[in-house]
This record gives structure tokens, sequence and C-alpha cells, in this order.
């Protein structure tokens, strides 16, 4: 079954951002995943539990995939960028056929 990885950022430093943006692209293509949704426009309706900033939403065909990748040393290289560059809350969810 597919997974999604949702991630909900706040930038903190956009130079950082840019840097750590420019190295994941190649890795989420290298282990088969895909970009849906990138930081585009945000329309809430409802947010009694959580509220969204600026979600990034990747396709993988499997949470295995999914784990694959954040779990690379290549990825776990990446992440104190990312963690320079921003605040994030970072979910796999397994979807549907």
């Amino acid at each position: 079954m597919p997974a999604y990885i949702v991630v909900d950022t706040v930038i903190k430093n956009e130079a950082e951002m840019e840097q750590y943006k420019l190295r994941a692209k190649p890795l989420v293509e290298k282990f088969g995943g895909q970009y849906l949704a990138r930081g585009g426009q945000l329309v809430v309706k409802e947010h009694k539990l959580w509220s969204p900033t600026r979600i990034v939403l990747l396709r993988f065909d499997s949470v295995k995939q999914a784990e694959d990748f954040y779990e690379s040393v290549e990825y776990q290289e990446l992440l104190p960028v990312s963690r320079k560059a921003a605040d994030r809350t970072f979910l796999i969810v397994e979807g549907i056929e």
C-alpha cells in the first residue's frame, strides 16, 4: 500500500532551508518518493488538534520505503541542516489503494 510523509514546517532560517531542499529532493527521488505538495497555498478549515503552517507531502510505494528514506545514512546526515532551518512535525501514514 502507498505511504505518505507529511511534514509541517515553520522555517527559521531561509538560507539553511534552501540548502536542505536542494539536498533532500534527490534523496526523496533516490528512495522512490515523489513530492505531491511542497509549501503551497494552505486552506485550514478545522484546527482543534493541530494548526498547520507549511505542509510538504511526499508519496512512497510503502511505509517501509518511506522509513528506509528517513532512516537512510544520507538523510540522517542531512537532518542537522533541517533542524537548523526549521521546526517540524514529521509523520508517515499508510495510505489506501
